[in-house]
Formats: structure tokens, C-alpha cells, sequence
């Protein structure tokens, strides 16, 4: 079952372009990367999902109903963490997460006591007020807040930003443990290591439109390699014109470092004709290949 997906979504503002044809799914129990640049598209894409803005035309379904005409229904099941988390100053958190607890059809109990477990598991003092919190501590607010009532889908939008290394782990611990459970994580970033580290598959969004979606495994299968080659003598670049598939070409004194994509006896013809001293075929890492998207 796909519990997120969207056919030709679209949204202008005015005459500046959103988002054009977006079509995604995410499949139900996946943890799904949605990656792009600040201004690609992603929080347009999701504040669509949302219904916090109307598309101008193209349809999005959660757990398949319409997003427009469901709204409200939708999202006593939805967990979302904007970017930017803005509150009342003078509450503390703990009156904060009650009110928003308040708003859900659950058990206040139980609400209750996910508000207790999560602030012992990421560290935050529940009786201060917004305003003394600190970046961080006031993201931690956010993301109890899009736990708070067992949500079936996750949605988080850049959620990372104020987190130290050692929290941020605590927070992939936590969504791994709310997937194994059950829910769907639909995870937009522009730090790409967390996608390679949290996300099954990932959709890559370029100037409002989505250029790839690929399993992460297999976008680093199926695309580049990264050869580092160490030489005798300098080599000429020439030696290099005219072999498709080769990108990032990089030649300084005794080196040649370059990315290749194509028939591996092609380039083996011409790394066999260098005075090699050395030689390291890499694969490359996600942000090789994300950059290779977007030339």
C-alpha cells in the first residue's frame, strides 16, 4: 500500500514555480529520503502534503485519501517537525505538549506518558520555558510534539538543524524504533549522509521537479566510479579526450583523480598505457552522486 503519493502535483506562487509534476510514493512501513538544495522544492512539496497550501493542479493521497478534501482526518495520524519550530515564549514546554496532546482523539494518559518517555530519551527539561530553551532544546519541543500521539506517518522537514552529534544519533535511534513499530517516515534533508544513513529509498528534487528516485543502494551501485591513479611521469589530459562516461577529470603533477561511468574495458585500455605506480578504484559517496545529478 502506498501511503503517500502524488500524480503531476504542481504549485505556482504567482508566476514563480513551487513545485512542477511531482510524482512520488512512499510505500507503507519505508523510511523514504526526500533530497534537494534549500529551494528545490521539498517544504513546498510538503506543506502540499499537509494542506497547509492548495496545489495548482495535480493530486497528492495519504493512506488514500485526498489530501484537500481529508485534511483533518489525515493528520490525526500525521507526525510533522517543520525546519522552524516557533512557539509561545512564555509557556514551558511541559503546558505546550499538553495543549498540543489536547488536540488528538487519544487517551491523555497515555499521551501523557510518550511525553515523559520521550523528554527522559532526548534529554530535555520539561518545566522550562520556551524562551529560556536553546536552539536545540527548542527543536527537541518539535520533535516530541510530532511524536506525541503515535502518528502512522512521520514527516520531518530538515529536523536535524540544532542537534549535537551525539543527539541527533539518539533521534535516528527513535525514528528506527517508531518504523520498526510501524509508522512511515518520509525524511527531507539536504545533509546527505543522514539520508545514506537513515533511508531506504530516496527521491532527488532539482528546480521544483523530481529528477531520480532510486533505492540507496543502488544509486551508488549503478552509477560512478572513483579512480585515483598515481603516476611516473605527468600525463597528458589528451589521453582522456574522446572516452564517454568520464566526468571530474583532475591531473596535477604525478596524479589523475576522475569519476567514470561506462564499459570498464574502455578506461582499462587507457589506465593500461599510463606508467602506473599506483592505483585505487572507489565507489563514491553520496554527495559525488548527488552533485552528478544536478550539473
Amino acid at each position: 500500500m502506498n501511503i503517500i503519493e502524488t500524480k503531476k502535483l504542481t504549485k505556482y506562487y504567482g508566476k514563480s514555480l513551487g513545485i512542477i509534476d511531482v510524482d512520488l510514493t512512499v510505500e507503507e512501513g519505508e523510511i523514504f529520503g526526500f533530497i534537494g538544495p534549500n529551494g528545490a522544492g521539498k517544504s513546498t512539496t510538503i506543506r502540499t502534503l499537509l494542506g497547509l497550501i492548495h496545489p495548482t493542479s495535480g493530486s497528492a493521497t495519504i493512506f488514500g485519501k485526498d489530501v484537500t478534501k481529508f485534511g483533518p482526518e489525515i493528520n490525526e495520524e500525521i507526525g510533522y517537525l517543520p525546519s522552524e519550530v516557533f512557539y509561545y515564549d512564555d509557556m514551558r514546554a511541559i503546558d505546550l505538549l499538553r495543549y498540543s496532546g489536547s488536540f488528538y482523539k487519544k487517551d491523555p494518559k497515555a499521551i501523557a506518558s510518550r511525553i515523559k518517555g520521550l523528554a527522559n530519551l532526548l534529554d530535555l527539561d520539561l518545566n522550562k520555558k520556551i524562551d529560556d530553551l536553546s536552539y536545540g532544546n527548542k527543536k527537541k519541543v518539535g520533535i516530541i510534539q510530532g511524536l506525541l500521539h503515535e502518528p502512522k506517518l512521520i514527516i520531518l522537514d530538515e529536523p536535524t538543524g540544532g542537534l549535537d552529534p551525539l543527539m541527533q544519533q539518539r533521534f535516528f535511534d527513535l525514528l528506527r524504533a517508531e518504523n520498526k513499530k510501524g509508522a512511515t517516515i518520509l525524511f527531507s534533508s539536504h545533509i546527505l549522509n543522514e539520508v545514506q544513513k537513515l533511508c531506504n529509498r530516496v527521491a532527488i528534487i532539482k528546480d521544483g521537479r523530481i529528477i531520480k528516485v532510486e533505492k540507496i543502494s543502488s544509486l551508488a551501485e549503478n552509477t560512478h566510479k572513483r579512480f585515483k591513479l598515481e603516476t611516473a611521469v605527468k600525463v597528458d589530459k589528451s589521453r582522456f579526450t574522446g572516452l564517454k562516461g568520464v566526468s571530474d577529470l583532475v591531473i596535477t603533477d604525478k596524479s589523475v583523480n576522475f569519476l567514470y561511468r561506462g564499459r570498464i574495458n574502455d578506461v582499462t585500455k587507457i589506465i593500461a598505457s599510463l606508467n602506473l605506480t599506483n592505483m585505487l578504484v572507489e565507489e563514491p559517496d553520496l554527495e559525488e552522486i548527488f552533485m552528478h545529478y544536478y550539473k
